[in-house]
């Protein structure tokens, strides 16, 4: 029998003693328990263990079926995949694309290992802007665009490696994004700073592979602004918007424009997007890996995603433990 590892950053301890972690320890589990579900649900085909650490223990339902893999207090994630990753035939990671640190899991795990997006997917996708210029260059709409630049009325400053909503904010005029730009070059961050694009929050599930890529669902985003500008996410509601809708057309053209765009696109991944009532689909950025809106697809859908998703692997040998 073939073993996995299902590894989640948050739930493996990656944000022990990080204000962040309270709150993104629900979404961490969430995933990781979802896509142990998913593998268990094979029938036995494989041997299943996930990453766990203090707080954040398998799901009930999974105890006694999934084997519990601990996280050594104060053991980076590098380091433990570093030790495991060679005890299983296959790894599936979800992580933040902050500092590389997704493209470095791919590397301490291997290729062969990898359940996921190839390395040149990875680094282009790492970088917002990046993957948006990459996208324009294929026709797609992004918040790059220079006529979202003409009317803006809000800016946003962000990573340009971060992950969901960290450390982004909204202003009302351009001189105050820029000062806050630029004080964040200043710390050595790496920063984007773009226009607001006005509309409805969304992101687009696709499975992805050879270049290709289905739309699998278009979702709600839930984003909040509070009043000092600072963004929030406050949960995503899967499959909103069905194949009768009239925006599923054009985001399936964006996907397409994605999975081209961006070569090594493997398995799940997700397109953070803003409907502009005359522009469409605006592709805000890519998670070139498994995201909240994963969490109870399989089931809305009625299909096994994690079996299409190791599907798309080419066989290894058996390592085992």
């Amino acid at each position: 029998m073939k073993s996995i590892l299902v590894c989640e950053f948050v739930s493996a301890g990656g944000l022990v003693g990080h204000a962040a972690e309270a709150a993104l320890m629900p979404l961490g589990r969430s995933m990781r328990d979802a896509m142990v579900g998913d593998l268990l649900a094979l029938d036995g085909a494989w041997s299943v263990s996930a990453a766990t650490c203090a707080g954040a223990a398998l799901a009930v339902g999974h105890v006694g079926r999934a084997r519990d893999c601990p996280v050594p207090a104060g053991q980076a994630t590098l380091d433990f995949l570093a030790t495991q990753a060679p005890r299983h035939d296959r790894v599936w990671v979800v992580a933040p694309e902050t500092g590389g640190l997704l493209q470095r899991c791919h590397e301490v795990v291997g290729a062969a290992r990898w359940i996921g997006c190839g390395a040149e997917a990875l680094r282009l996708a790492s970088s917002k802007t990046l993957s948006l210029r990459c996208l324009q260059a294929r026709g797609a709409r992004t918040a790059l665009d220079t006529a979202f630049e003409r009317v803006a009325r809000r800016w946003v400053v962000k990573p340009d490696d971060g992950a969901g909503a960290v450390d982004t904010q909204v202003f009302g005029d351009w001189p105050q994004a820029e000062a806050e730009a630029r004080q964040r070059l200043q710390r050595g961050a790496t920063v984007t700073l773009q226009p607001w694009v006005e509309g409805e929050a969304m992101s687009a599930s696709l499975l992805c592979a050879a270049g290709s890529a289905e739309l699998l669902s278009l979702n709600r985003q839930q984003v909040v602004i509070g009043s000092d500008g600072r963004v929030g996410f406050d949960g995503v509601r899967i499959g909103q918007f069905g194949p009768g809708d009239a925006r599923w057309a054009p985001v399936q053209q964006l996907a397409r424009q994605v999975a081209t765009a961006l070569p090594g696109l493997r398995g799940f991944v997700g397109i953070d997007l803003v409907w502009h009532e005359t522009a469409g689909p605006v592709a805000i950025e890519v998670n070139p890996r498994v995201s909240c809106a994963y969490v109870g697809m399989s089931r809305a859908l009625e299909r096994s995603l994690a079996a299409e998703i190791l599907a798309l692997h080419p066989e290894v040998d058996h390592v085992g433990a």
